[in-house]
């Protein structure tokens, strides 16, 4: 089984907080352990945005770690993406949420891992349970 990888846990995982990295070390090689590993293109492009981060990093860190890059986000995923992310802005309103708010970028990860069948390994699986309510998701 291929469990797809939100940024997240990548985020995680390079912080200096010992409980969190080791949360997320444990969680990737567990993951691992079931199947392959794959992050998306969107997910690629956010781990980029973080500090000190660049392209050679991220393509050695991910060939040495196994896990691959989908860059493809064919209509189907960008239909659920719109689809989920609709129906949160209309959730949003509806309850006058006055917190965070989400981008479009969260949306296509799940949906990424929704459409492809994959498992999302998070740490945020409020919102990919009410944004994606069939999609298996794995919580550290």
């Amino acid at each position: 089984m291929t469990t797809a990888i939100d940024t997240n846990i990548f985020a995680a995982l390079w912080d200096e907080d010992n409980t969190l990295n080791l949360t997320a070390q444990a969680s990737l090689d567990a993951a691992l352990g079931r199947g392959s590993l794959v992050i998306s293109g969107s997910v690629f492009a956010e781990l980029l945005a973080c500090p000190g981060r660049n392209e050679e990093f991220l393509d050695s860190f991910l060939k040495e770690t196994g896990i691959a890059v989908d860059w493809e986000l064919e209509e189907p995923i960008w239909r659920a993406a719109c689809r989920a992310f609709q129906s949160y802005a209309a959730r949003r309103k509806r309850q006058r949420d006055v917190g965070p708010r989400r981008i479009l970028t969260d949306f296509l990860i799940g949906a990424f891992a929704s459409v492809r069948g994959y498992r999302l390994l998070t740490l945020d699986d409020h919102l990919y349970r009410a944004a994606f309510p069939g999609l298996r998701l794995v919580v550290p």
